[in-house]
């Protein structure tokens, strides 16, 4: 990311400093890969190190099961949750679709403001679905919306506020949590980090932070929970952790690593004579794993183009599609519907149906809107996904069932 500087701080790294009101301020420094990597500094009111309490945070099931007997999956996901408002929200409620190692993808339909909350365990992209939300965080807030990608740092205290207005929309929310960090392609970036001319996005898509979120009054020195996710030798845990004082007590900060947002329909997808392959639709990776934003497009131009994907086997990887916009040409008599999720393993063959492909030459337009995550590491189901399974999915090209 490139660099900013928001509010008040020093004229130098690592000297005393005091806000303009005289009061002496903090220093912390975020930064990835220890000292070696993109980082950015924090200047706080209160000591950043402060805690008084810590106790375990329950992250629910997480529990998974392999993808046995290999086959695809259709998860409808908006079986997970009923349309009552019980007062979810984006970080604790949360249902476990995939993981592995890599990377977790989980939904939920959130209707509250959610606690102050810390990633430890990697950076989290969130996919809105629907609704919005204003995404405060220790570097500043974000507002947010349908077909936003919201990209969270590993680390970053934060906390996603919604409207307490009874008549607003839930937010409807795709997360995906790495076990590292998430970051664009090199190949859309110079050696300095600005996005090239052929890149898909540039800096001014981005949405960052403005800010800083300063907290005033009372609440500013009041006991403080923040829920975090970390590791553990034997996976991952949940701990609530207690500050003397309230995290959001930034008064500036500058660097090169802070949260941002950018939406979907400011992705500038490749068009070429036939169709291209999924890695032109890339928008992020991370470790052993690629984030793919699939757009409306102009259709291929040779007059006898497939429009449709081709049939492909994924070799390397498994395949993960959040349908946004419904059923697409090429899942056309599937079942996908809006939020639905497939998973095509890697060892199987896989693409639009017969009818699909030989209908796509006649195609005119393009509505397709779908979030793509492939992992380099086979995926097991979790509790969501078990729970919103689809089984009559895997044989609906062939109109036949499984030979018991």
């Amino acid at each position: 990311m490139y660099y900013r500087a928001v509010g008040e701080i020093p004229r130098k790294r690592h000297i005393a400093f005091r806000a303009s009101d005289g009061s002496p301020c903090f220093e912390e420094f975020i930064g990835e890969e220890g000292f070696s990597s993109t980082g950015s500094l924090l200047y706080h009111r209160g000591v950043p190190a402060n805690l008084v309490d810590s106790r375990p945070w329950s992250l629910g099931d997480l529990s998974t099961e392999p993808n046995e007997p290999l086959g695809p999956r259709h998860f409808r996901l908006p079986d997970l949750f009923d349309d009552d408002r019980t007062g979810r929200d984006v970080v604790r409620h949360r249902r476990l679709i995939l993981a592995n190692d890599d990377v977790r993808i989980s939904y939920v339909v959130a209707d509250a403001t959610s606690p102050l909350y810390s990633n430890g365990v990697g950076d989290e992209v969130i996919y809105i679905e629907s609704g919005s939300a204003v995404v405060e965080s220790i570097f500043g807030s974000i507002e947010v919306s349908a077909g936003d990608n919201v990209v969270i740092p590993r680390v970053t205290i934060h906390r996603w506020v919604l409207s307490d207005d009874p008549a607003a929309e839930p937010l409807k929310a795709y997360c995906v949590e790495g076990s590292g960090h998430i970051r664009f392609p090199k190949r859309y970036l110079s050696e300095f980090g600005q996005f090239l001319e052929s890149a898909p996005l540039c800096e001014r898509d981005l949405r960052v932070a403005s800010g800083p979120t300063e907290v005033t009054g009372p609440a500013a020195d009041a006991d403080t929970d923040v829920y975090v996710r970390h590791r553990s030798g034997s996976g991952i845990r949940g701990s609530i952790v207690t500050y003397d004082h309230h995290p959001f007590d930034v008064v500036g900060w500058d660097g090169c690593l802070y949260p941002y947002a950018f939406n979907y329909r400011d992705f500038a997808p490749v068009v070429g004579q036939v169709v291209q392959p999924p890695p032109t639709y890339q928008i992020l990776e991370g470790r052993n794993f690629v984030i793919c934003n699939f757009v409306p497009r102009p259709l291929e131009f040779h007059p006898e183009a497939i429009k449709v994907p081709y049939y492909h086997s994924n070799v390397d990887s498994d395949e993960v599609m959040f349908y946004h916009a419904g059923e697409t040409a090429a899942r056309k008599g599937s079942g996908i519907g809006n939020a639905s999720v497939s998973l095509h393993p890697a060892a199987y063959t896989h693409g639009p149906g017969r009818q699909a492909y030989l209908d796509s030459p006649s195609m005119t337009e393009s509505n397709e809107m779908a979030f793509m995550v492939d992992t380099f590491n086979p995926l097991d189901v979790g509790e969501g996904g078990l729970a919103c399974d689809d089984p009559s999915y895997p044989w609906h090209w062939s109109g036949r069932g499984p030979h018991r």
